[in-house]
């Protein structure tokens, strides 16, 4: 090939010199295009830089109550998180505590609102990091038992959810010992990373002598800015492809009872109906190789075009369905491409669904001078064993593995929610473990 100027089908120009000229001659032209009606460029006669930004959607307000916990098919604001704690909590009264205690604090921070005074003399209430009234800012607090919260403790080991394990190594894995498992894990989503910061940083406050941080990642999903058609599109991951185009519809509620909230099938115990599957995987991406990747071969790994995200056999839009069938061969989508692994469009396949709700992470450089960048994958389902286990064991050996690489997280079980205001997370298997032992 000749250094001709060359767009792409997806519509990536990929001449450096076409893109440079492009910028010099058109930047400023591009700029006006581009600004929507009504914002002007640099700011305002009255503001200045020591002034905050301001939002209304600070006062959203996500509510706590009800069959099942907020921030699973909650649509997922800008700041995401998930804290890993060891509880020290070992007696029933002192695991009754620690539930209760959580169950207190997730209903204040996600309501928002005045903390009390205290006396100077004695630490402050609160952090203060979102002021003296803090707004709930469409704060979620999700809950989730690993398995050794249930191992480790005898009285709870027979009433642990039948799928619930520790999460083992899979073959592209390189799992760092102080990134993994845990006894709980705290989800935590809020429209700016302070707020999710605050939140956690109160959790860590109210319960010193029954909770230890294990490990955290925080995450980001990119905002943009509405369509001009009203459609909506799925966030890009660091590799620069949309995430989340074959996922489930959150809002179809008679799909979320099959594939993600455990009910009466399963076999699973009675206190679990209403909870969900929470699978955590901090992915690694070598953007730096990725980004001298060629196009083509990008596209031809993950099976979709980079700009539109329609699958390679055809379609304009992410949302096109990929028809294997036709392409029995991998003529136009690879028998290898990660989204024809993932969900390969088959009755079997169909039972491997789960609800992905990732975020992208940045945590700065490495030692060898690399960026160290990734995905923050979190994925609800009803059947662990069913839905991420048996989707990563398609996975392994796919041709995406020489640039992604999981360093942690864990398998947890997400508790059913709080029904009113006197019941409190967690009380159903309390219960149960107080009829076991009567």
């Amino acid at each position: 090939m000749t250094g001709d100027t060359r767009t792409s089908n997806s519509g990536f120009v990929t001449n450096r010199r076409r893109l440079l000229v492009g910028f010099a001659g058109g930047a400023t032209a591009a700029a006006v295009a581009l600004r929507p009606a009504g914002v002007s460029a640099g700011p305002k006669p009255d503001e200045q830089v020591s002034e905050v930004p301001r939002s209304d959607r600070a006062r959203e307000v996500q509510p706590f109550e009800g069959r099942h916990q907020s921030g699973i098919v909650t649509p997922r604001p800008a700041a995401g998180m998930i804290a890993s704690f060891d509880t020290l909590a070992e007696s029933p009264e002192d695991v009754e505590r620690l539930l209760r205690t959580l169950t207190e604090r997730f209903r204040f921070l996600m309501a928002g609102g005045p903390v009390p005074e205290l006396d100077p003399k004695l630490p402050p209430a609160d952090s203060g990091i979102l002021g003296p009234v803090p707004a709930a800012d469409n704060l979620t607090m999700t809950l989730s038992l690993g398995h050794s919260f249930f191992d480790q403790r005898p009285w709870l080991a027979p009433l642990a959810p039948r799928r619930l394990q520790r999460m083992t190594q899979f073959r592209n894995d390189a799992l760092n010992a102080s990134l993994c498992h845990g006894d709980l894990s705290l989800q935590i989503c809020a429209n700016t990373p302070d707020a999710t910061i605050h939140a956690l940083r109160d959790i860590i406050k109210s319960l010193p002598d029954l909770l230890v941080i294990r490990w955290k990642q925080e995450g980001t999903v990119p905002i943009l800015p509405p369509s001009r058609d009203g459609t909506h599109e799925s966030a890009r991951n660091f590799l620069g492809f949309r995430d989340g185009s074959a996922n489930p519809d959150s809002r179809d509620a008679a799909m979320m009872e099959s594939v993600v909230w455990v009910g009466d099938a399963g076999n699973e115990p009675d206190w679990a109906r209403d909870g969900t599957y929470q699978a955590v995987r901090i992915i690694r991406n070598f953007v730096e190789r990725w980004d001298r990747t060629p196009l083509g071969e990008q596209e031809a790994i993950l099976g979709r075009r980079k700009a539109s995200g329609a699958p390679l056999d055809g379609g304009t839009t992410e949302s096109h369905v990929p028809d294997y069938g036709r392409d029995p061969e991998g003529a136009l989508t690879r028998l290898d491409a990660h989204i024809r692994l993932a969900n390969p469009r088959t009755p079997e396949a169909r039972a491997s669904l789960m609800l992905r709700r990732p975020f992208n992470y940045s945590n700065g450089v490495t030692k060898n001078g690399q960026l160290d960048q990734g995905l923050l994958f979190i994925a609800y389902q009803a059947d662990l064993e069913r839905s991420f286990i048996a989707v990563q064991r398609r996975l392994d050996g796919e041709p995406l593995e020489e640039y992604i690489k999981p360093v942690g997280g864990g398998y947890f079980f997400t508790l059913p929610g709080v029904r009113d205001g006197e019941d409190f997370l967690g009380r159903l298997l309390l219960e149960a473990a107080a009829s076991r032992k009567s």
